[in-house]
């Protein structure tokens, strides 16, 4: 129960709150504004970005503790480090950018955020080929600069490990993105922002930390994927045939995931099925 609280010789209550329109499937206008193009070049550039310092930081991590290089097995920054690089980055660029594109970064939160009406489809689509596209340039940086380590060392693309099925790797992809794209819907819920008001989230913080936390666990498993465009440009700058055989594995897998968890969110938590049943019944 939300309590009233008196502001200005007036009681407002949380049931106060009203829920923003759903975006629209299509809107031509959108595509007049100069908006709309600004937050696709930050989506481009934000990828770009990421996928530059993670992937060197895994190709660094590799050449670190290769036993041709160095007898420290336990030198780099290991697979703790890994999952800070990527956590982090994700934390700092959702924060320079979700003012202006909304800080996706990553196509199955897009396609998460699209399914729970909260971005049109032109918007969607073109953020997916801005993500991809900027993490095509970033990895292209990387082996530009390091050409031979980005070679020898993987080229920091995702691949499904040795003793793992496909079931295993895929179902990692499905539960990591879920838990990430969940932390989205939580941490930038408008309804929870305004009931409690009183209690600062920094969006951007509980998002860095579910990508660094999902890291941690499935590093071992896939080199954990959980956004397509990660996956995709890594495996067209390496460009090896194991890279493309588990592509499939890093779109189906966080798409699913995804869903499940716009799903979970809005008509669970939300009661988005309820509303609409009672709003049916009162027609």
């Amino acid at each position: 129960m939300g309590k009233d609280v008196e502001v200005g010789g007036h009681e407002y209550s949380a049931k106060d709150y009203q829920d923003p329109p759903p975006a629209d499937l299509f809107d031509a206008e959108e595509l007049t504004k100069w908006s709309f193009y600004r937050a696709i070049i930050a989506e481009f550039i934000a990828t770009l970005l990421f996928l530059y310092i993670t992937v060197l930081t895994v190709i660094g991590y590799k050449s670190q503790t290769d036993p041709a290089h160095s007898s420290d097995q336990c030198g780099g920054v290991g697979i703790l480090g890994i999952a800070w690089a990527f956590g982090g980055m994700i934390f700092v660029l959702v924060y320079c950018t979700a003012g202006i594109s909304g800080g996706h970064i990553n196509p199955a939160v897009t396609f998460g955020l699209f399914l729970a009406r909260k971005v049109t489809l032109p918007r969607a689509f073109m953020y997916i080929v801005a993500q991809c596209l900027g993490a095509v340039c970033g990895c292209g940086l990387v082996k530009a600069f390091q050409k031979t380590y980005y070679n020898t060392y993987g080229g920091g693309a995702n691949e499904l490990a040795d003793g793992y099925s496909k079931g295993t790797g895929l179902g990692a992809e499905i539960i990591g993105t879920f838990v990430l794209v969940y932390t989205v819907f939580s941490a930038t819920d408008p309804k929870r922002n305004a009931r409690d008001s009183h209690v600062p989230v920094l969006a951007p913080l509980p998002i860095g930390f579910a990508v660094f936390m999902v890291h941690l666990a499935t590093i071992p498993i896939t080199g954990t994927g959980i956004n397509p465009a990660r996956s995709f440009g890594a495996a067209v700058m390496y460009g090896k045939e194991k890279a493309w055989d588990d592509q499939w594995l890093f779109w189906v897998g966080p798409m699913i995931g995804a869903a499940i968890a716009a799903f979970y969110h809005q008509f669970v938590l939300r009661a988005g099925a309820v509303k609409a049943l009672g709003s049916s019944r009162s027609m």
